[in-house]
């Protein structure tokens, strides 16, 4: 047989050519994303008509001829100078949001002591953004700081009668405020409440089973609005004559109290979704209940459950506008207080409130959606850190 002698051996990787020219750029992406069959484009074009239709008479309300100044409603009942519309028509009166600005966010906080509640926002922030970050160290630090000390400090900052602070009513505070202390306590106590109620109704103890059990279904059974009637108005009919509660504080009981039903819920389903095998390995070892429970299955139960949770926590978030009803002005009821307001009173008032509240609602919203996904890629399995 003969041998052939090789002349030459590839001792490197070949470099990575460049994609063909038509499978990269703009021109690329859109043929890819938007023009990849005839249904898609046909699609795409009957949506570019829709934002054309749309969006022009949008931007043009809340930018070009919307009202940014001004010290009453005569300015949002005119015409924008150049402007095309129709007699008495004008854009989003931005001027009456800049009037009443710190109203909706403070209410009818003392205007002296407004400080006080800047000052539990900022420290508020300052230890929860360290806590969301998961390369800032010593959490646990951070989280006895978070949830022990701040509520302390935040409650005689917020409330007063002590180390020289006057005293401020609940009844004074209102707007975002409100919105934000309701929802804020009401993620703290729920979650951790509706663990216990979820562990409590897959008990294998029959009391402890039932009181979760009827505890859940009843308070899932009716409205929110009924549960803050029932904190406000009833609740004090049972209490001992001259003893009562704040309306305040009896409105964060309810709206924490119905949430952590839903929350048991949610996590239920996380715990019926763990394998079995997963109990049985942590009995094999020598677990008790308390250690297979806090160590192997709520981790894995509460990663599962994660889009839930935050659905839960985005709803009880907006659900809070609910005290309205009570007397309670949150961030969207005082908005609607002030549309009574004659100094402001216009066709565009109403409207531009209520984009306002949305716009905020919406912010928030936003935000503890995005941070839920982030936690859900980090948390994968599969994920590369």
């Amino acid at each position: 047989m003969q041998e052939h002698d090789l002349s030459w051996v590839r001792t490197e990787m070949a470099l990575a050519e460049k994609a063909p020219a038509r499978e990269r750029g703009v021109v690329a992406w859109l043929r890819k994303n938007l023009m990849a069959t005839p249904v898609d484009g046909i699609l795409t074009l009957i949506g570019l008509v829709v934002v054309a239709l749309i969006v022009p008479p949008i931007l043009n309300w809340v930018l070009f001829s919307a009202q940014w100044t001004g010290a009453d409603r005569a300015v949002c009942a005119t015409v924008a100078q150049g402007g095309s519309q129709p007699e008495g028509w004008s854009g989003a009166c931005w001027a009456f949001i800049n009037a009443k600005f710190a109203q909706f966010m403070f209410g009818r906080y003392t205007d002296s002591e407004r400080w006080r509640v800047i000052l539990v926002a900022v420290m508020f922030v300052a230890l929860l953004v360290p806590l969301m970050i998961p390369r800032v160290p010593r959490k646990g630090l951070n989280a006895i700081l978070l949830f022990l000390v701040f509520p302390v400090i935040a409650f005689f900052l917020l409330v007063g009668g002590a180390f020289g602070l006057p005293y401020v009513e609940t009844q004074l505070w209102g707007g975002l405020l409100v919105t934000l202390v309701l929802s804020t306590v009401g993620i703290a106590v729920s979650l951790p409440l509706g663990i216990l109620l979820a562990l409590g109704r897959r008990s294998r103890l029959p009391v402890v089973k039932a009181v979760c059990v009827i505890f859940i279904e009843t308070v899932r059974g009716v409205p929110l609005v009924t549960v803050l009637f029932m904190a406000s108005v009833m609740l004090p009919l049972f209490l001992p004559a001259g003893m009562t509660f704040d309306k305040f504080l009896r409105a964060l009981i309810g709206v924490a109290l119905f949430a952590s039903a839903y929350m048991a819920e949610v996590i239920r389903g996380g715990l019926q979704a763990i394998p079995k095998g997963q109990y049985e390995g942590a009995d094999s070892l020598g677990l008790t209940y308390w250690q297979k429970t806090g160590l192997i299955v709520l981790p894995q139960a509460l990663k599962l459950v994660i889009p839930g949770i935050v659905n839960t926590f985005i709803g009880m978030f907006k659900d809070t506008s609910l005290v309205y009803i009570i007397g309670m002005f949150d961030l969207l009821g005082i908005v609607r207080q002030n549309f009574a307001d004659a100094t402001w009173a216009s066709a565009q008032t109403p409207m531009s409130g209520l984009v306002f509240a949305g716009f905020v609602f919406w912010i928030f919203c936003f935000g503890m959606s995005r941070y839920s996904i982030y936690m859900e890629r980090r948390l994968d399995t599969g994920h590369k850190r």
